[in-house]
């Protein structure tokens, strides 16, 4: 229901118990600033170059922060200036990486085409980034500066934190999955913290699913589950499952880097998934906010299951933002990372629009949904 990105926007300023509270700010872009179609794949790899360099340049910036300004910045009261650098190197070479793959066919006269794309002529080119005023893509430009500085808060308060409050923003282990397993415009949907009762907003997004023919990877949590199973038989809720994949999310939705009872909150969902839905189910966990024990991980090799984290998410359970945001959040997420693991929550409506339009906007572009039985790739 709740993420750990919207977490740490009021958490460590409060005194207050530990809450679920949403950032200060959630980056959100009209994508109808961008004045091409992106609906080719050197469409996409044009749209994805821009986003590359605008987040890069924001990065840049806030290296010429210093860790009072940045703890300012981002409202927190504690800033681990480690995490923070290493999360910053991490995302420079994620960049470069990305960049190189978007600029793969492009000439010195394409827009956002930079020739060298080694690491340090990739940095170089995002300091200087800019486009000029009255340019076809300034008002892009514009409004891209103002979503990568705020996206990139989101991101700097999680490395801030972590890991003395773990989120999605770093792994403990290869054995835990981020999303940037997946190759190059390779993207799987996933959903949290369902189902809800028949008829209900899970019912309507798996129809949707189905009329996309896109299946993916469902998280219930056991107490919904449990509910939902009580409505109706296991096996009516198995067929309305079928052709996706379910794993489990926690018997409630609580942290599961501080509650006692972590472990059996895991064993009793993945038992209740296994038991009623046995042809949809992965051995897949994903824990609530992104929060595990930094030392689970021989706990999770135990019982034979892979932490399920993700690398873009929609923000859709965010009162800030409502579903033509989240939609076009995400295309732009996914014009910047370039592959990965997109988080929804079905128990909300938003998805039930965004996951349409954002097929139809990258229709022909070389995106790839792939089937959730196929993750994690071999």
């Amino acid at each position: 229901m709740r993420k750990l990105t919207a977490l740490f926007g009021l958490l460590v300023i409060a005194s207050s118990p530990l809450h679920a509270a949403g950032p200060s700010a959630v980056a959100s872009i009209d994508r109808s600033l961008w004045p091409d179609p992106i609906d080719s794949q050197p469409a996409f790899d044009r749209a994805s170059r821009a986003e590359l360099l605008a987040f890069a340049h924001a990065l840049a910036e806030s290296e010429q922060l210093s860790d009072d300004a940045l703890r300012d910045q981002l409202k927190l009261k504690d800033l681990d200036h480690g995490a923070v650098e290493h999360m910053r190197t991490v995302y420079w070479h994620r960049l470069a990486t990305n960049y190189a793959l978007a600029a793969t066919h492009c000439t010195p006269t394409e827009p956002f085409c930079q020739g060298s794309t080694g690491e340090a002529a990739f940095r170089q080119a995002a300091v200087s980034f800019t486009v000029a005023a009255g340019d076809r893509y300034a008002a892009w430009f514009q409004a891209a500066q103002a979503f990568h500085h705020t996206y990139l808060d989101e991101l700097l308060r999680l490395a801030a934190l972590f890991p003395r409050i773990s989120s999605e923003v770093d792994t403990y282990s290869a054995r835990e999955l981020s999303g940037n397993e997946l190759a190059d415009r390779h993207f799987l949907l996933t959903f949290d913290d369902g189902p809800t009762r028949a008829g209900g907003n899970t019912d309507k997004l798996l129809a949707v699913l189905r009329g996309q023919q896109l299946n993916a990877t469902f998280f219930l949590l056991g107490e919904p589950l449990q509910s939902r199973l009580q409505q109706m038989p296991a096996a009516q809720l198995a067929r309305d499952y079928q052709g996706m994949c379910v794993g489990a999310h926690g018997w409630e939705h609580k942290s599961h880097s501080a509650w006692p009872e972590w472990q059996g909150s895991v064993e009793r969902s993945i038992a209740l998934v296994h038991d009623n839905l046995p042809n949809s189910f992965v051995p897949l966990f994903r824990p609530p906010y992104g929060q595990r024990r930094a030392d689970s991980g021989a706990f999770f090799e135990a019982q034979g299951l892979r932490v399920a984290l993700w690398n873009i998410d929609s923000q859709d359970w965010n009162a800030k933002v409502d579903a033509d945001q989240v939609k076009q959040r995400v295309l732009t997420l996914m014009l910047l990372w370039r592959h990965g693991v997109i988080l929804f929550h079905d128990i909300h409506a938003k998805a039930q629009t965004a996951v349409p339009w954002l097929t139809g906007q990258t229709q022909g572009s070389g995106v790839q949904w792939i089937d959730c039985h196929a993750f994690p790739p071999s």
